[in-house]
């Protein structure tokens, strides 16, 4: 036995199953001469020992309900996590190990939910696992707080995250940190693998801070263990951390990266880089492992690990038995938290949505979406978010349905901001000024399963959450964000707080669904489609200034928006030209229309609040919006206008913004810049102009 773990109770059986993590770890960075071996090395004992002795889990049932997450944040010692499925009896075959990081595996580089089974997020961005494990622990308790009752408590599990150094110099795990001890989230466990190196060198080269201090200020209960290696240690802080009820857990333990490597233990050569064949075998003949066969599992721990297989089914089959009890005594309940754990909407669900008259002073759309977040908020128990400190200016405040918060800071005797009281069954979120942490915690949210999250901020802050909703693209996850304040129409604020750049940013993210929408009724679609669609995100952008509410005809239906694109104003004849725009800037074009109509000019008026959706549409549909044979098309849009080039053409033109905004009225804004009827004809009336021209010389 190795003399590390000589002073411990622990057996030779957990010292190989142990180092069978190790070397499963080792074997596959060295064959695919890439990847992280040091953590999975320094981490192996106290993910033993809670994959072993505490994580419920059912490798046969991935998607058990009650199961605990578990959430390797430090997504780049992915083969700790690829070892711990394969050897539990998840359908993760020992020949994708020996694929690690090759194309078409099961295991690439970085955790990716999808890929294998057992991997609840997509991690390696550090922090942003830390917060993923936040939203989790928020949709647990939410959900128990919802539906357990006394003697059946139905959803019940804990989540445990394994967090780096990298993880917690990242700014996003101290939001989501800072927000977690405040809502006393007691199931939420980590570990931190406080291993004093990062890629670059040892820590304290740039991370000299108390972390222990830092999360108790926090309000986190911390616990720190000297030796990674002692495992009743681990287990004895794993059990005490479970019974603190009150706070949040860290476990700091003191690990050595590339522990067992006589050249590069303790070194940031072991974090980022195979350790090389000789030192491989060095390794090898130090902890006393076989050098042949490469991946070699000995019989005696897999038996081990496999334990988990008959553990989870048990452990399933008694929920399911509890499941069952509680469907006879509680249906109304049951058939509601099943229809919520399928992800379901309930019948009837959109009825209350309300239509909008036509109405020249309209609204603003970030009001409208008030309207409609509400009326069916009732009937949508699983929709549940906030905003980043921001209720009062983006309209996302779930009227009567309480605030999300601590049964313990309710004893204290506080009251609720929206109304209805704290506790854990409230519906709104106080995310804090925390857009970071908003993003990860989204995401931890939706994954977790049986809710719908969504977040608000401006839509400038959209920047500050970008890691997260990529990751939520990636992931194919059904978060929603609500951006307002879409554009220099935000006015006085200025440049610092008007968006320019952001809708084509939010664009570029593959398998996100942006929707700007031009009015009330727009808005209305827009949250049916958000809600609706299950496996991508949606970003809705929408106005602080009130827009004209439409009269839409047979001719024109709102719910052309689901197809992203469509024919608002529609001339008797053949458009001589195309007019294209979203949100706020479509009702310019409705009267340039007019204008033109008066010089005989015919235009087709056509509103695009998402390229997502219309390029979703056939070949067929998108032509009868964008007629091919008409080539004159002009595209405005109150921001960078990078993008738009495909849809106008080699004759088009785009009227955009390519510089920062200023600090005035939004009037005034949009006349400086050019967005106003008279600038917008005169454009229209050039390019018919140059066409004209181009016909005669072909003449």
């Amino acid at each position: 036995m190795n003399r590390e773990y000589s002073n411990s109770a622990s057996s030779e059986l957990d010292l190989l199953c142990i180092n069978t993590i190790r070397f499963l770890s080792i074997d596959a960075v060295e064959k695919a001469s890439s990847g992280h071996p040091g953590m999975p090395m320094g981490a192996a004992p106290m993910a033993y020992i809670l994959w072993t002795r505490f994580l419920k889990y059912n490798p046969s049932n991935p998607n058990w309900f009650d199961r605990d997450r578990f959430v390797l944040s430090a997504g780049h010692g992915s083969m700790l996590l690829y070892s711990l499925l394969h050897l539990t009896g998840y359908a993760l075959p020992l020949e994708q190990i020996k694929q690690f990081r090759q194309w078409g595996s099961m295991t690439p580089g970085h955790p990716e939910r999808g890929l294998a089974p057992g991997i609840e997020v997509t991690t390696g961005p550090l922090g942003q696992g830390f917060g993923n494990g936040v939203g989790l622990a928020i949709a647990e308790r939410h959900l128990a707080a919802c539906f357990n009752r006394p003697g059946f408590e139905i959803i019940d599990h804990y989540t445990y995250a394994i967090v780096s150094d990298g993880d917690l110099m990242e700014g996003v795990a101290s939001e989501a940190a800072s927000l977690a001890g405040h809502l006393r989230l007691g199931k939420l466990i980590y570990f931190y693998d406080n291993n004093s190196i990062s890629l670059a060198g040892a820590t304290h080269l740039t991370f000299t801070e108390d972390c222990g201090k830092r999360f108790e200020a926090y309000g986190w209960d911390v616990q720190s263990i000297d030796n990674g290696n002692d495992l009743e240690a681990i287990d004895r802080a794993i059990l005490a951390a479970q019974q603190e009820v009150e706070r949040p857990s860290l476990i700091s333990v003191r690990t050595h990266i590339g522990y067992g490597s006589p050249n590069k233990q303790d070194t940031f050569q072991a974090h980022g880089s195979p350790l090389g064949e000789e030192e491989v075998k060095l390794t090898k003949q130090n902890l006393g492992w076989p050098l042949e066969p490469p991946f070699y599992i000995p019989s005696e721990a897999l038996r081990h690990f496999r334990q988990a297989l008959p553990r989870g089914q048990q452990a399933e089959e008694e929920w399911n038995m509890k499941f069952s009890m509680y469907e006879k005594e509680f249906p109304d309940l049951a058939e509601e938290l099943h229809r919520m754990m399928n992800g379901d909407l309930p019948r009837g669900w959109d009825k209350d949505i309300p239509k909008f008259p036509a109405e020249g002073k309209g609204m603003a759309t970030r009001v409208v979406s008030e309207k409609v977040l509400n009326a069916v908020a009732s009937s949508i128990p699983m929709l549940i978010g906030g905003s980043g400190d921001l209720n009062p200016s983006t309209h996302t405040a779930l009227n009567g349905m309480g605030d999300f918060e601590s049964p313990l800071t309710l004893q204290e005797d506080m009251q609720g901001a929206v109304g209805g009281g704290w506790s854990y069954a409230g519906r709104n979120i106080h995310f804090g000024v925390r857009e970071h942490a908003m993003g990860t915690i989204l995401n931890g949210i939706a994954v977790h399963g049986g809710l719908i999250p969504f977040g608000a901020t401006f839509l400038i802050f959209s920047d500050y959450m970008r890691p997260s909703i990529r990751l939520a693209a990636l992931m194919k996850q059904h978060v929603i964000y609500v951006f307002t304040h879409d554009s220099i129409g935000l006015g006085e604020d200025g440049p610092t707080h008007q968006p320019v750049e952001h809708l084509v940013a939010l664009r570029a993210i593959p398998h996100l669904i942006v929707i700007r929408p031009c009015d009330a009724n727009e808005v209305a679609v827009a949250w049916r489609v958000a809600l609706e669609i299950r496996e991508r995100p949606v970003a809705l952008i929408l106005t602080r200034q009130s827009v004209p509410t439409l009269a839409y005809t047979r001719n024109s239906s709102v719910e052309g928006l689901r197809c992203g694109a469509y024919i608002l104003v529609e001339p008797k004849g053949k458009p001589d030209m195309i007019l294209i725009a979203s949100g706020s800037e479509i009702h310019l074009l409705i009267e340039v229309q007019e204008k033109l109509k008066e010089q005989m000019i015919d235009a087709r008026v056509v509103s695009m609040p998402s390229w997502e959706l219309f390029e979703a549409q056939s070949q067929e549909y998108r032509d009868s919006v964008l007629l091919p044979s008409v080539r004159l098309r002009l595209a405005v849009e109150a921001g960078v206008p990078q993008g738009w080039h495909r849809y106008v053409g080699d004759q088009g033109d785009v009227i955009g913004l390519d510089r920062f905004g200023a600090s005035a009225s939004a009037s005034v804004l949009m006349r400086e810049f050019g967005f106003t009827v008279e600038n917008i004809l005169q454009q229209a009336l050039g390019l018919f102009s140059r066409q004209q021209k181009r016909r005669k010389r072909k003449k």
